[in-house]
């Protein structure tokens, strides 16, 4: 029952180690932040600036399709405001005036920038190092030393990876004839080597 117990503790902290590298080589696409308040309110306005184009489409006897467009619209946008949920605060909607605000256009860009970015991968990789660390020593053993060891080991390989790949960056941004013999120096890498250098670039 001991050794199944100390299998276990390895076995956790190396299966930590795994879900890291996983996360360098496949990136943060699929991971994104929590909704904040500004997405809220932007879903909460933007199913109110449905309403009234749908209620505007009507008052001004639109085509029937217009006005078929605009219920459809309106309808599929409480979805946005059901998944996103309700904001603390509501931007004014009272008139059309108050929607077509320009306060109205800079929320909707920042919840466009806010909904585009993702966490950086290295950081995302290095956290669950550092809780698989952390879990090791609660753990204690043999075993949770040595998958602590392991795993210390894996971030300061991943770190000074990361650290040589910005390195080789600024060195090609400084010496541009270089560059084109400096890329065919690192023709041969593999595509998993490739992926992770992307990722560090993009990060």
């Amino acid at each position: 029952m001991r050794k199944l117990s100390q299998t276990h503790k390895y076995l956790t902290g190396f299966g930590l180690y795994v879900i890291a590298g996983v996360l360098l080589l496949t990136g943060c696409e699929s991971l994104r932040f929590g909704v904040n308040e500004g997405q809220k309110a932007n879903a909460w306005l933007h199913n109110r600036t449905a309403a009234a184009a749908a209620q505007t489409a009507k008052a001004q006897d639109a085509s029937v399709e217009l006005q078929d467009l605009t219920d459809l619209s309106e309808l599929q946008s409480r979805a946005f405001t059901a998944y996103f949920g309700q904001p603390k605060e509501y931007p004014a909607t009272e008139t059309v005036d108050d929607i077509l605000a320009e306060s109205s256009r800079q929320l909707a860009k920042g919840a466009i920038a806010d909904s585009k970015a993702r966490p950086n991968p290295w950081d995302v990789a290095d956290a669950g190092m550092e809780l698989g660390i952390g879990i090791c020593a609660i753990l204690g053993g043999v075993y949770g030393t040595k998958a602590a060891k392991f795993l210390k080991d894996a971030r300061t390989k991943s770190k000074a990876l990361k650290e040589i790949i910005t390195g080789n960056e600024l060195f090609k941004s400084a010496n541009h004839t270089q560059a084109q013999a400096f890329k065919q120096a690192h023709a041969n890498q593999s595509p998993e080597t490739r992926q992770i250098v992307t990722q560090v670039k993009a990060g």
